[in-house]
């Protein structure tokens, strides 16, 4: 019934290809904007903003970028943790050495660095796939952490090793460093992910999101089609590390606040690929339903237990939570490969045809 789709006609190809061919679906994300724009942030606690609003947004961009690559160009990759490094070391580098720029620009250039070096690492795609590739990107995760170590002109010879993000103002307000608001990091946030999201959206649905896809499920067809291989590949692996990159800077000018080169370790990546995984890989939406689940699961274990009185320790916390999650992604890969996305799916499905059964 809230689907009802008598009387939505479609006259034109235009009309057919439409993000939205749905009106209802228009409207839901109308209103998820709007509480993610306005009632969010006039009733939000520090405490959330700092738990669940950016930590959420920020995954969901960092799985975003890996679906880019995964879901989309079938390129397995578990680098995703140092790509983010590259983006966040790039950024503050960018913001030491021309401490007048801004930051916002700083963090979408930092993209780049990430791209450049998401490129270089995915040249072996051109000759393996599948798992010699995610050995690869392995070793590209190792090879980045080890130099984030070692380079000390990356973190301007800090004795800790550490990078320390500065106060940065934008419009005469601190965006980042200690000074910096909660609400407004959340803001930039949000402003970055809609965009890159926005972006990306397009780009699965065009031309080269085609080329992709095509790639992913069988590249040799794809070739003899007149598909470029390498070109496709190759771009799959840039547009994936340059969002990534952009959500290694928020990571830590939004979030964090500073950085030491094993926050970026393998733990990360695989967190990121649990995401994509349970979100469900080749869609844009999961990304942000898998982030909100494996965000919000601690802190839900952390706060029911306590609010029904069973005293619960941190360390049985954090259990639950890798035991839930490990199920969850067990669960997933066997009943519903294609994750939470597709259960909306059929949600939606049913709902458009209720109350009929078929």
């Amino acid at each position: 019934m809230l689907y009802r789709t008598a009387g939505q006609f479609k006259t034109s190809y235009e009309a057919d290809q439409a993000l939205f061919p749905v009106k209802q679906d228009a409207f839901l994300l109308g209103v998820i904007l709007l509480l993610a724009a306005v009632v969010f942030p006039l009733t939000a606690s520090e405490f959330a903003f700092q738990t669940l609003l950016i930590p959420i947004l920020i995954y969901s961009l960092a799985a975003l970028g890996l679906n880019i690559l995964t879901g989309f160009a079938g390129q397995l990759s578990l680098g995703t943790a140092a790509f983010m490094g590259v983006g966040a070391y790039a950024c503050y580098k960018m913001i030491t050495l021309m401490p007048w720029m801004n930051p916002v620009i700083a963090i979408l250039l930092s993209g780049i660095f990430s791209a450049g070096i998401g490129v270089a690492f995915g040249i072996p795609s051109l000759r393996i796939k599948g798992f010699y590739l995610a050995i690869a990107t392995l070793a590209a995760q190792f090879f980045l952490v080890w130099l984030f170590e070692k380079w000390s002109w990356l973190y301007n010879d800090n004795a800790s090793g550490a990078i320390q993000v500065p106060n940065l103002e934008m419009f005469g307000v601190y965006v980042s460093g200690p000074q910096a608001n909660s609400l407004v990091q959340y803001y930039v946030v949000l402003f970055i992910v809609i965009l890159l999201t926005w972006v990306c959206i397009n780009l699965t649905r065009g031309t080269l999101g085609r080329t992709w896809k095509a790639t992913r499920d069988m590249d040799i067809a794809a070739e003899l089609i007149g598909i470029n291989l390498m070109k496709s590949k190759l771009t799959a692996f840039a547009v994936s590390s340059y969002i990534v990159g952009v959500a290694g800077a928020l990571f830590v000018f939004m979030w964090r606040g500073a950085a030491e080169p094993n926050l970026f370790d393998i733990p990360l990546s695989f967190r990121i690929l649990f995401i994509a995984i349970i979100g469900g890989l080749g869609s844009v939406m999961g990304n942000y339903l898998g982030a909100i689940l494996i965000v919000g699961l601690p802190v839900v274990l952390n706060l029911v237990p306590n609010a029904l009185g069973i005293p619960i320790g941190s360390a049985t916390v954090e259990h639950l939570n890798i035991m839930i999650v490990g199920s969850l992604i067990v669960f997933f890969l066997i009943v519903e490969p294609h994750g939470l996305a597709q259960l909306w799916r059929l949600i939606r499905e049913k709902l458009i045809i209720w109350p009929f059964p078929h």
